[in-house]
C-alpha cells in the first residue's frame, strides 16, 4: 500500500512530527518518525488512533429522539425507557436492522470510531419466532458494507430478574437456552476473519443464572476473547442483588466470577469504595456511555476513585443518542465536574485532561474488543483518523493541547479521512457509502412507523 506521511501522529509515547507509515495486508508494519514524503506518499496534516466504541445496541439508533416526552404517569427512568425498547425490538426483522445497523456505523466511522463492538441479544427474528443467524448475519454486513472493524459479542439473555426464572414477554424475543446459546456463540466465532471478531457476554446478573454465567465465563476463557457484561447500572439491580445474593453486583462478580483482563463491564455506575478499589485492581475494563448514561438517568460513574486506583476506561455510545467519542469523553469529564465543584478532574497521568481521557480510551477500547495492540504501533491494525490540522477548532493548538481542543472543543469535527484495515472509508469528513445507508435507513424508519 502507498506509505502514509503526516505532518503530525499521535504515537504510543506521545506526538511526533513528520511521520512516515508503511502499511502491508491492513497492518501497522513501520511507524519513522523524522522522516520525509516522496512522490508516492499520501500526505496528510495530522494523524491519531482510531478509537472503539465498546458498547453498541444497534437497533436503539431508530429510537433516538423518540423517547422524550413525559409518560402519563408523569415520571420516567430507565424502566419506563426499557418498554419503549421493547416495542420497537419487537417490530425488527434482519433486512430492518441490518439496514438501522449500516447507519450507525456509516455515522460511527463519520466521527472519528474505527472499531464497534456490538452487545448483541436479538437472537430471535421477532416475525418467526425462530433462533438463528439472521440477526448476526444482518450486522455482519452491514459492518462489511460500511468496512468498519466488528467485534460481536453474543450475549445471553435467559430470565427476567433474580427471582424470575422465565423470561416475560418482548424479553422471549431475547431468550435462548444455555445450550442455544453456547451453540450460537460457536458458530459466529466460525466465521471470524481479518476485520470480524468474536467475544461472549451475559446480559446482566439479573437476566442469567449465576451457573450459566459461569459456563459463559469458561466458554470465554477457552475461546480467549473478550468477556461483556451489563452491571450495576441501575440503583434497583443493586437493590435486587443484595435481595437475592446478599452481595452489591460488582461485589458478587468479583468474588465469584474469576474477573480479569478479558472481562468489560459495561456501566458499573453505583459502586461502593471498597466495590470501587476492587474492581480497578482486577485488571478488568469498564466501558462508560455518558450520554446514554445521562439520558436515562442512570447515574455517575466513580471515574475519579477508579482511575487512581489504576482502573482501565473504554468507552461506548450505547443506545446512539450521540454518536462521537469525543462528546462522550468531554461528558464524562462534565460529569465529574458537575458532582465534585471541580475542574480537570482526570488528570493522573498528564496535566492535560483531554490527552489523558483519549490515550485512556484507545487502551481500553483494544481490550475491550480483543486486539493485542493499540495505536499507531508497528503491528496493531492500520486504522486511524486524519484530521484537518488547520481546522478552527486546533488552530494554535500545539503538541500539549491539541487533543484538548479536540475533545472540550463542541464544534464540528475536523476530520478528514477514516482508514480502517488500511483502507480509507471517509474522505472529506464523509463516508463513501453515506448517500446509500442514509437512504436504506430513511427507508427503514418508514416501515417501522406504518408497523406502530
Amino acid at each position: 500500500m502507498t506509505p502514509i506521511f503526516a505532518r503530525k501522529a499521535l504515537l504510543p509515547d506521545g506526538w511526533a512530527d513528520d511521520v512516515l507509515l508503511r502499511i502491508n495486508d491492513g497492518l501497522i508494519e513501520e511507524v519513522l518518525p523524522g522522516a520525509a514524503p516522496d512522490d508516492g506518499t499520501v500526505a496528510t496534516g495530522c494523524i491519531i488512533p482510531g478509537l472503539c466504541n465498546a458498547h453498541s445496541h444497534a437497533f436503539q439508533r431508530a429510537l433516538a429522539g423518540r423517547t422524550e416526552e413525559r409518560s402519563p404517569a408523569g415520571r420516567d427512568s430507565f424502566w419506563t425507557w426499557r418498554e419503549r425498547m421493547y416495542e420497537l425490538a419487537a417490530m425488527l426483522d434482519p433486512d430492518l436492522l441490518g439496514a438501522i445497523a449500516r447507519q450507525v456505523y456509516t455515522e460511527m466511522l463519520q466521527s472519528g470510531y474505527t472499531t464497534v463492538v456490538e452487545f448483541h441479544y436479538m437472537h430471535r427474528d421477532p416475525a418467526t419466532k425462530s433462533a438463528g443467524m439472521g440477526m448476526f448475519e444482518a450486522l455482519t454486513a452491514a459492518a462489511r458494507q460500511t468496512g468498519i472493524r466488528l467485534t460481536y459479542v453474543p450475549v445471553l439473555y435467559e430470565r427476567a430478574g433474580f427471582h424470575a426464572p422465565q423470561p416475560e414477554g418482548p424479553q422471549e424475543l431475547f431468550a435462548l437456552s444455555l445450550e442455544q446459546f453456547l451453540e450460537h456463540h460457536d458458530e459466529a466465532a466460525g466465521r471470524q476473519s481479518d476485520k470480524l471478531s468474536v467475544g461472549i457476554g451475559a446480559h446482566s446478573l439479573r437476566a442469567v443464572s449465576a451457573p450459566s454465567l459461569a459456563a459463559i465465563a469458561e466458554a470465554g476463557r477457552k475461546a480467549g476473547g473478550p468477556i461483556h457484561l451489563h452491571i450495576a447500572e441501575q440503583q434497583r439491580e443493586v437493590d435486587q442483588c443484595l435481595a437475592a445474593y446478599e452481595r452489591r453486583p460488582v461485589r458478587w462478580l468479583l468474588e465469584n466470577a474469576g474477573v480479569d483482563e478479558q472481562w468489560c463491564l459495561v456501566h458499573a455506575t453505583h459502586m461502593d469504595a471498597d466495590e470501587t478499589q476492587r474492581l480497578a485492581s482486577s485488571g478488568a475494563v469498564v466501558c462508560v456511555c455518558p450520554s446514554t448514561e445521562a439520558n436515562l438517568g442512570d447515574g455517575l460513574f466513580p471515574l475519579a476513585d477508579y482511575l487512581a486506583h489504576g482502573g482501565r476506561l473504554a468507552i461506548g455510545s450505547d443506545s446512539h443518542i450521540s454518536i462521537n467519542p469525543f462528546e462522550e469523553l468531554r461528558w464524562l469529564e462534565y460529569g465529574q465536574r458537575l458532582a465534585t465543584h471541580s475542574r480537570n478532574v482526570t488528570s493522573f497521568r498528564t496535566a492535560h485532561v483531554g490527552r489523558e481521557l483519549f490515550e485512556r480510551a484507545v487502551e481500553g477500547g483494544a481490550r475491550a474488543s480483543g486486539q493485542k495492540t493499540a495505536g499507531l504501533a508497528r503491528g496493531a491494525p492500520a486504522d486511524l483518523v486524519a484530521l484537518y490540522d488547520d481546522d478552527p477548532m486546533l488552530t494554535g493548538h500545539g503538541h500539549e493541547s491539541r487533543l484538548d481542543a479536540l475533545v472540550f472543543s463542541g464544534y464540528r469535527l475536523p476530520i478528514e479521512g477514516v482508514m480502517v484495515h488500511g483502507d480509507w472509508l471517509v474522505a472529506d469528513g464523509e463516508h463513501t457509502c453515506g448517500t446509500e445507508s442514509r437512504d436504506a435507513f430513511r427507508a427503514a424508519i418508514a416501515a417501522l412507523g406504518a408497523k406502530r
